[in-house]
């Protein structure tokens, strides 16, 4: 996929290609977000690689899934799950960080080649996210997360300044 240039050579925004899911994995999709709307990083990965798909492309997909049926927020949801459940049975509580990914430490120069492209385009497409991913070693979808906190620690120092 080619990004559409304009005039002066500043890249267009693009976006990845819609992800088409075939019925089997669609099913798979619903059983497991119906077991549990908010799954950890391991039963993401187990899909993912049932499916043949991206994990962070299952990951949109629960998110998607929870925007469109408004499910209740997480610690409600549990509250709901542990009233739900019989007294005698003991409560099986989920560990918050249970099947969570471990927190991605960047290295020095992984750091100043990041920063040095957030300071060229705080916003990123898919092409150029995927060409520092492989540049630097990381996942596209930790380049990602990366920009975007990078972009809201911005705007949190910016409101932080004294008119």
């Amino acid at each position: 996929m080619a990004c559409l240039m304009e005039p002066h050579s500043v890249a267009v925004h693009c976006r990845r290609s819609r992800t088409k899911f075939t019925e089997d994995q669609l099913k798979v999709l619903i059983q497991a977000f119906d077991q549990n709307p908010y799954p950890g990083y391991a039963i993401k990965q187990k899909l993912a690689l049932e499916m043949n798909i991206e994990e962070s492309r299952i990951q949109i997909w629960f998110q998607n899934r929870r925007a469109r049926h408004q499910v209740q927020k997480r610690p409600e949801h549990e509250e709901d799950l542990e009233a739900s459940q019989d007294k005698d049975q003991p409560v099986e509580k989920t560990q918050s960080k249970e099947g969570r990914r471990c927190r991605t430490s960047y290295t020095s120069s992984q750091l100043h080649t990041l920063n040095t492209a957030f300071a060229n385009n705080p916003y990123p497409g898919i092409e150029s996210r995927e060409q520092l991913a492989k540049d630097i070693g990381v996942p596209e979808s930790r380049v990602q997360i990366w920009f975007q906190n990078r972009r809201s620690r911005v705007q949190v120092q910016v409101k932080k300044e004294p008119d």
